[in-house]
């Protein structure tokens, strides 16, 4: 079996990031961006998508959260992108339905190499002490972006914030684990064209 693994460095004017990840980890990480609700968020799609990942960042944070956010989800939609390499034998789609105390979401993800996102959540709050949560949204359109993934994100119901944005990276965990993982039934690149 490939090793699947990648090691990006992205250093801007705004942020400087390393970044290390194996598709077939155990869940063992080590993620520190500057921001402790970000890291947190990233702890859990490790542990719960059995990611080996480690992130270092040092960003612009007297400015603004958003350019750190930003370019930590570019960079991990580019190691992301780098590990799958040709993308063969993998499930391809994924589909979770993550409840988190009172929230519940649903995503739906294709690592078919077209990217989209598709993003509602039901909380009406703005704010994690002092963690901007439209923040996430930027987040996952430059980690799909970087990863090529048509990914839908949907909240039902929930309005306490922090259960929202958690039920949300767990559920983006969940299905990118069956997504990324090998089927010894799908032979060669999954897709009718021959190609994603």
């Amino acid at each position: 079996m490939k090793n699947r693994t990648a090691k990006i460095k992205r250093t801007t004017k705004e942020t400087d990031i390393s970044l290390e990840l194996n598709l077939d980890g155990a869940g063992v990480y080590s993620n520190k961006t500057g921001i402790p609700f970000l890291n947190h968020m990233l702890d859990l799609l490790a542990k719960h998508a059995l990611l080996d990942l480690k992130i270092r960042c040092k960003g612009d944070l007297d400015v603004d959260y958003h350019h750190t956010v930003e370019d930590v989800g570019l960079a991990l939609g580019d190691a992301l992108n780098t590990a799958l390499g040709d993308r063969k034998g993998i499930n391809r789609y994924g589909w979770s339905l993550v409840p988190m105390d009172e929230t519940l979401c649903q995503v739906a993800l294709d690592l078919g190499g077209r990217p989209f996102v598709v993003y509602s959540i039901a909380t009406k709050k703005k704010k994690i002490r002092d963690f901007d949560i439209d923040l996430i949204e930027e987040f996952f359109r430059a980690f799909a972006t970087q990863a090529r993934m048509n990914l839908h994100i949907h909240q039902l119901y929930g309005n306490e914030p922090h259960h929202a944005i958690e039920s949300i990276f767990k559920g983006v965990a969940k299905a990118l684990l069956f997504a990324t993982a090998q089927n010894p039934r799908i032979k060669g690149i999954p897709s009718s064209k021959g190609v994603l």
